[in-house]
């Protein structure tokens, strides 16, 4: 089985990754893969060169994250189109990393941590959905907090994500991270008994 990970920004989803990784779970993270597709050399970085300009490559030929950020965070188009470029890209090498690990650790607990899981119609990638969830006023002011945004840049980024709510109707299990760390932990130990019973 694979088990999809998601939440929303600012929701702490990677404090319960990095919990599920410790109880023993194998973690594909989207993120670090979406990443890798991006470095210098790889055909993510040329794809997004040719469609958005040499704008958003730094001097030193690295993406210049900033730059892309205050293009696609206001225009849903551009958003689309970035993620039309990377998705297969992205997929193709989680699949791939997937299956490395199927081969070594045939009874593994594999966790694909995918940010956008629910946004991007991937839910049927995966056997079941796990849903990082702190409600909406919360998830605000954390993320205001975190990447010290003003209120109208936090709430731009809120808007580009279907809202966390409306994710809760996608979800096999819900951890409520709005409450302690301890108590998130007793969740997330709760949740990794449930996963292993059924990979078991």
């Amino acid at each position: 089985m694979i088990f999809g990970l998601t939440g929303g920004i600012a929701t702490g989803k990677s404090t319960v990754a990095e919990m599920l990784q410790r109880h023993g779970a194998v973690i594909v993270d989207a993120d670090k893969v979406a990443r890798q597709v991006v470095e210098p050399g790889e055909e993510g970085l040329s794809r997004i060169a040719s469609v958005f300009g040499d704008e958003v490559i730094s001097r030193e030929g690295t993406l210049d994250r900033p730059a892309l950020g205050r293009i696609i965070f206001h225009d849903e188009k551009a958003r689309r189109k970035l993620n039309e470029l990377l998705h297969p890209l992205i997929m193709d090498k989680m699949r791939r990393d997937t299956e490395k690990v199927r081969q070594t650790e045939p009874h593994a607990v594999i966790i694909w941590d995918v940010p956008l899981l629910i946004e991007e119609k991937m839910t049927d990638l995966v056997d079941e959905v796990i849903l990082v969830y702190v409600p909406q006023q919360v998830q605000l002011a954390r993320l205001q907090a975190r990447d010290h945004l003003d209120s109208d840049e936090a709430a731009a980024r809120l808007a580009a994500q279907l809202p966390i709510d409306e994710k809760k109707r996608w979800a096999d299990y819900v951890i409520d991270n709005s409450g302690t760390r301890e108590e998130t932990a007793m969740q997330v130990a709760r949740l990794w008994s449930e996963l292993c019973a059924k990979v078991g």
